[in-house]
This record gives structure tokens, sequence and C-alpha cells, in this order.
């Protein structure tokens, strides 16, 4: 890492879930609560904030102007955007996206933008609008310090881009102890590919969406028979500030409890030891004791699959489902992961139980996520 990046805090405080004062309208963001945990990260040594054109339906950016900007001299933070290019219907929408960012967080420049959630088909929109060259000239004009890339894709996927961009400054990635070796997420291998482009890290979803959070009593005893004092976001936050080549950890917060938590957990941090990673082992076990599908992602069965169904993302989510016990969550995944080829397109050919080497009942988990997804 560089000395530009100096004063970046190793958390970070994402501001994609904020507090809301009606809890069915994601634009009824609760500004004087934020301004609290605003306050509450900036006094603990909080620099880094994280949003997206898109978060609460265009009103984070303008939230963050109220409680953050407006009350804080510029460089006592440093701000993070991004541009979510494949929902925009043309090249002039996507890249007028940063010019509206800028106005709405009321500010000169950005810190870190990010071509927001590149990977599978969606990177062609990418490609179709020119953006990579598009930040590139945005960062030389000084409308941006940093360019870089959110993806939630697998190794080989990142290891193609960061070769095809290699102007990129960092990246963004889904990390935390449950996906750490998940056959589909792939959150240790991408850390691998990321050190080998030598390109930093910031890492997303270290609680994977609060599920590390709130876990299932048999993943929450075995932590807090370890430590009956750490709440369960702090371990998930703690394996991921121990990993090389993090710029920061994005902690989300949804009210000032949990981000008073979070700021306790990156004051006193320590390392974790042996015996506390393996209370981690132990949650991982726990949480995977259940019946799972035996899917290891080799991709076999979505080569001839003549309706393109996404056979993998269908099976991880379903596994997600089973570990969490939280249906609506994977639920809200599968609406956007498998967008490109739910499960429901399936016809019954057989071709891929014919083709996978795990002889998964593929068919029958297909009309299971279904059922729990598509309802």
């Amino acid at each position: 890492m560089t000395a530009s990046y100096e004063g970046v805090g190793k958390l970070g405080f994402g501001a994609m879930r904020l507090p809301l004062t009606d809890p069915d309208d994601a634009t009824a963001i609760d500004i004087e609560q934020v301004k609290a945990m605003v306050d509450e990260f900036i006094a603990r040594g909080g620099t880094y904030v994280d949003t997206a054109f898109v978060y609460h339906n265009g009103c984070s950016e303008p939230a963050l102007r109220q409680a953050l900007v407006e009350r804080y001299p510029r460089e006592a933070f440093t701000l993070a955007t991004k541009c979510l290019a494949w929902a925009c219907a043309s090249k002039e929408e996507a890249q007028a996206c940063l010019l509206t960012s800028l106005e709405r967080l009321g500010v000169d420049y950005i810190d870190f933008y990010l071509l927001h959630n590149v990977g599978g088909a969606r990177t062609a929109k990418f490609d179709e609008y020119d953006m990579w060259n598009y930040v590139a000239d945005a960062k030389e004009r000084g409308l941006v310090r940093h360019i870089g890339f959110s993806i939630h894709d697998g190794a080989d996927v990142l290891d193609e881009l960061l070769t095809a961009h290699p102007n990129m400054d960092f990246v963004q990635l889904q990390v935390n102890y449950l996906d750490w070796d998940d056959p589909v997420t792939e959150s240790a291998r991408c850390m691998e590919v990321a050190a080998k482009h030598g390109v930093p890290v910031i890492v997303m979803e270290p609680v994977r969406g609060g599920r590390l959070a709130n876990l299932p009593e048999r993943g929450a005893a075995v932590l807090a028979e370890a430590d009956p004092e750490a709440s369960q976001a702090s371990w998930a936050y703690r394996f991921c500030l121990d990993l090389p080549g993090v710029l920061t950890v994005l902690a989300g917060a949804s009210n000032l409890e949990q981000m008073q938590d979070n700021m306790v957990t990156f004051q006193t941090h320590q390392p974790l030891t042996e015996a506390e990673r393996a209370a981690i082992d132990g949650a991982i076990a726990a949480l995977r004791s259940v019946d799972l599908v035996p899917c290891t992602n080799c991709g076999y069965c979505v080569k001839d699959c003549p309706e393109g169904v996404k056979i993998p993302v269908a099976l991880n989510l379903l596994n997600l489902e089973r570990q969490t016990e939280d249906r609506a969550f994977a639920k809200g995944l599968y609406s956007w992961q498998a967008a490109e080829g739910p499960a429901s397109k399936c016809i019954q050919c057989g071709t891929c139980e014919a083709m996978c080497p795990q002889s998964i009942p593929i068919i029958d988990h297909l009309a299971e996520a279904v059922e729990h997804f598509e309802g």
C-alpha cells in the first residue's frame, strides 16, 4: 500500500442500511440518528465512509451531506461512492452519475470511486458505456482520487478484470469467515488474486449482510462459550481486520448502538489468538452441520444447460438459507444473483445431472429454489 492511502481508518462506515423513521420507506432516513452515528465514528478515529448512487433509492448521499460533509472539515473524512452502470439505460446516464454524486454529497472530489457490482453479464455494460476510461479520465481531472470496482464473482473473473484494467487502484470484495472457503464466493481465492496484482482490498459484507451478527443458536453458542462478552459482529470484523492486504473493512450500522459496538471493536482490536480462530472454525462447522447441497461450483452443470440456469448460485443460496436459517435474506440475494438464469427456467432435461461429478439431484433442488425464492 502506498502513502496515498494514509489516513484511511481500518474500519469503515458502510451507509447502505441507515436508520429509518419509517421502516417501510427506504428514503425516510433518520438524519438526527445518522448525525449521532457519524459523530461516534469520527470521534473514535473512523475516517472512511462508503455509500453509493443507489443506496436508499438515492437518499444515502444527501443524508451524508447533512450528517457528515456539512458538519466536518473535508480533511476529516474519506468518501467513497459508486456507479451502478449496468442499471443505467445509456452511456450518458451512467457517466452522469459521478457529477450527480458530487452534487448530492456537496464535495469537489470523491476519494474512492467505484464501478458498482462488476462481474457476470453486468460487465458488458461497463464496457459498452466506456466506464473504465471515463473513471480514469475523472481521476486525471481531479474529480476522483482513487478508482476501483466492487465485485460479487469468482476469483477467475476478478483475475481477468484486474489483468484487463491494471490502472485500478483498489478492489472491493465480499469477505467474511463464512464465505472464506465457499466454492461460489471464493473469498480466500479472491484475496489471493488481489495480492497477486498488488491491489489493496476494501472488504464488504464482513458480517454477511448482518447474518453473522444474528447467528442461529448452534453457531452463537460456540462463540459465546469462547468469549461471552464479545458481540457476534465483533468476531466477524476481527476476522477481516487481521487479513493482509486489507485497506479498510466496511462495518454497516443501522443505529447508534451498532456503531458504538463497531467502534469499540476497532479501538480495542487485537489479532485473533489461536484459540479464537479455533472458536470461529467451530462456529463455521456448527453452521454447516445441517444437511447441505454438496455443490463444489465446478461449473460442469452450466456448460450445456439449454436455458442458462444459474445452477451453482441457486444451490449456494439454498445452503446459505440452511446455514443462517434466514430465507428472506437468501431470497433477497437470489433476486439479483440469479436474475439472468432463475431456477424456474429449468426444463428438467437432465443434462446438468448427467454432468455433475457429485451426483446431486439438481432438478429437485432447483424446484426447491423456485419454491423458496421465487414465490
